[in-house]
């Protein structure tokens, strides 16, 4: 019903991914596999509301609190998650990453620190420390195919004067990692008993890969938290921008809406991305499950291809995401060496994994969110890097 094996150029499309790969790996030549958007159409479903929006012809100032936006979280969250929501407790904004600076400020001080499990999304090290906020790392250990986190070591984190907020990503970034309910709830009892306020960043929710459900935070959470996410990521649709999610404490959420529209100047969101998310949620989840079954099929290219080269990696998809986070530290290259070899020799783009910060060192992150073709023909190119430096 839905091909994704369709190519599209993206090139000249003003593509932060293919037009603008130079800016991070120095060179524009390059076959991207970078930043977690991906190289598919948006849903039917999403076209057609935005053409129909765009028929209309009057695009003035809007609004997200009304029924049809509100609707249709409600609705989504009921379906993907059974969960019901308090829509009362619905904020909008920019972006995830903007709503979480903004609560970073909202509930710390300058100097203060900001917990987060290691290896990280880049953008959460930019968020702390552009706000003038200490990272405290709590690393992630990796047992098997999995990872997990030590309770012990967390609680210890919390427990120090100058952690004041969690910033929790679930699913994880960039390991794929799926908490688990249990591990969640352990997470919410230490936070309440050290009094340390939650931040969970969900837009990859959509992009559960394995078994495990996705558990929002709202299920779990105590007092004084907050959750964003948002359609962007799922339905492919970054460019668009918007975002949503919920903060539990009134005057929290009144304290958001002032910083937003008077210190900030944000009131009115960009009506099309109120469509997309509407169209999105009320029409788009075939298209949405058809994507997840292609997606599940890359990660098992990717496995298949590189076991097949490599037999110690044993690489094995992650639970969530289309970002394959992958160990090459059994091979015993040089991350730096391997970058070069990649760029100047291969012609491709691979996000490296210190990136992510040290718990990232020896491995790569591999965006397959696009065609099988490309996926192939990155596999081949990183291949052959590999087997140049071995």
């Amino acid at each position: 019903m839905f091909d994704f094996d369709r190519v599209i150029d993206r090139r000249g499309s003003w593509s932060t991914q293919w037009d603008f790969v130079a800016d991070r790996f120095g060179r524009d030549d390059l076959l991207p596999f970078t930043i977690s958007d991906m190289d598919f159409a948006t849903a039917p479903a999403v076209t057609d509301a935005l053409q129909q929006r765009l028929a209309h012809g009057v695009l003035g100032y809007s609004r997200w609190q009304h029924p049809d936006f509100l609707s249709a979280v409600s609705h989504w969250y009921q379906r993907r998650f059974d969960i019901n929501i308090d829509p009362q407790q619905i904020v909008y904004g920019p972006s995830v990453i903007y709503m979480v600076a903004q609560m970073i400020r909202r509930w710390s001080r300058p100097g203060d620190g900001v917990a987060i499990h290691t290896p990280a999304y880049d953008a959460f090290y930019k968020a702390i420390e552009g706000n003038d906020r200490r990272v405290l790392s709590l690393p992630l250990e990796r047992r098997g195919n999995e990872w997990f986190c030590d309770m012990q070591e967390m609680a210890a984190l919390l427990a120090r004067d100058e952690c004041r907020v969690l910033l929790l990503c679930s699913p994880h970034n960039p390991t794929g990692k799926v908490w688990r309910r249990e591990e969640l709830e352990e997470i919410s009892a230490l936070c309440q008993r050290y009094k340390v306020r939650v931040i969970s960043d969900e837009i990859h929710m959509d992009m559960i890969m394995g078994d495990q459900q996705h558990t929002p935070w709202s299920a779990v959470a105590g007092d004084r938290w907050a959750l964003f996410t948002s359609a962007l990521k799922s339905f492919n649709i970054p460019a668009l921008t918007g975002a949503y999610g919920f903060i539990s404490d009134e005057q929290d959420r009144q304290a958001w809406f002032a910083a937003l529209k008077g210190a900030d100047g944000l009131s009115s969101p960009a009506v099309l991305a109120v469509t997309a998310h509407i169209a999105a949620y009320r029409q788009g989840e075939s298209w949405l499950d058809a994507l997840r079954e292609y997606l599940i099929g890359n990660l098992q290219q990717v496995a298949t291809r590189l076991n097949q080269a490599f037999p110690c990696l044993n690489w094995q998809p992650p639970q969530a995401t289309y970002l394959a986070w992958i160990d090459l530290s059994p091979l015993k290259l040089d991350d730096h060496a391997l970058q070069q070899e990649l760029i100047e020799h291969q012609q491709v783009a691979i996000m490296p994994g210190y990136t992510y910060g040290p718990q990232g060192a020896g491995y790569l992150r591999l965006n397959v969110g696009c065609p099988r073709s490309k996926v192939d023909e990155g596999l081949n190119r990183l291949i052959a890097g590999i087997e140049n430096l071995l």
